[in-house]
């Protein structure tokens, strides 16, 4: 029997969430220490089997709805190979990655399941990153109704980006810091709904285009300020660009009484800068922190009510 499996990580957005959707630039990172891992193997019965054992769910690809997101990330790999059939499959789909926290879960997902079921069709030319995300960002479609672009990305270059939504190519540029970011990714625990919560900036953009284009260029602004400061290593001036890019998503109506919580806590406990990270109303925020306070500001985020803290270490 011939067993195929790929993963991808999560990720989260270092700056620039929301603002991205309107054309200014975004820096966005994956999130190694969370992963999705795709299997796909021959199967010895009739059908292509899906199974996700952590939500419960066994059933066939020929039952499953339109807008079931497991069955589109197959589907969309299908209809770019021009296949209208498969041989009889098990596709198994696990993850680490908390669900509606704005670490890109669904896009994880999704490029796991893409990536497997082309290398073990073989058809490696779907399997490329540049593919790979393309196919993911079918799916996001699907799930977010106008995403960015920027968690296809991320998932499936598995690097650091700095990223602009453009015509006719979105700008792409993986980023290298000259000195190691020390994050902290606190969970809320409350469910963030990106599809949402994007129509809804979507809605006040619309009813008052001027102040929410000029949130969205202070935004931008900021992320083109933090892509030089992680090329220089200047890991201060990044906490506090971190900071003002909370003060705009603020502004948009994106945070949450648990978010700011936590983002005070981060910062009364000696984090350099702290801020959202995803749609927001929930889900994730992050903290930069050093080596010296990382301990402390982990300790005071589950004090303060987080449901969950871990470390990422971006280089």
């Amino acid at each position: 029997m011939t067993v195929t499996k790929s993963t991808a990580p999560g990720k989260i957005i270092l700056f620039g969430e929301h603002a991205v959707v309107y054309g200014r630039p975004a820096v966005a990172a994956p999130v190694t220490q969370v992963r999705a891992q795709a299997t796909v193997a021959d199967a010895g019965e009739a059908g292509v089997r899906l199974v996700a054992p952590d939500i419960g769910r066994d059933y066939l690809l020929s039952d499953a709805g339109a807008n079931d997101p497991f069955a589109r990330s197959v589907r969309v790999l299908m209809d770019e190979a021009g296949l209208s059939e498969l041989p009889d499959l098990r596709i198994t789909i696990r993850s680490t990655i908390p669900i509606a926290s704005g670490l890109g879960s669904g896009a994880a997902m999704a490029a796991a399941v893409i990536r497997a079921l082309a290398l073990h069709l073989g058809l490696k030319h779907l399997a490329t990153d540049e593919r790979v995300s393309d196919l993911t960002y079918q799916v996001e479609r699907l799930l977010h109704g106008t995403p960015s672009g920027i968690d296809n990305t991320v998932v499936a270059h598995e690097k650091p980006v700095y990223f602009v939504r453009q015509e006719p190519q979105n700008r792409i540029e993986t980023l290298t810091a000259a000195k190691p970011l020390r994050l902290l990714v606190g969970d809320t625990g409350v469910a963030s709904g990106t599809k949402i919560v994007v129509g809804d900036v979507r809605r006040q953009w619309q009813e008052d285009p001027e102040r929410f284009e000029r949130i969205f260029d202070g935004c931008g602004r900021i992320a083109s300020l933090a892509r030089r400061a992680i090329k220089r290593g200047a890991v201060r001036e990044l906490g506090q660009l971190m900071s003002e890019n909370q003060a705009f998503l603020r502004e948009m109506t994106v945070s949450s009484a648990e978010l700011e919580r936590l983002v005070a806590v981060a910062m009364s406990s000696g984090a350099l800068g702290a801020k959202l990270s995803g749609a927001g109303r929930g889900g994730n925020m992050i903290a930069l922190v050093t080596e010296s306070t990382e301990q402390d500001i982990h300790q005071a985020l589950l004090l303060a009510g987080a449901t969950g803290v871990f470390r990422s270490i971006l280089s």
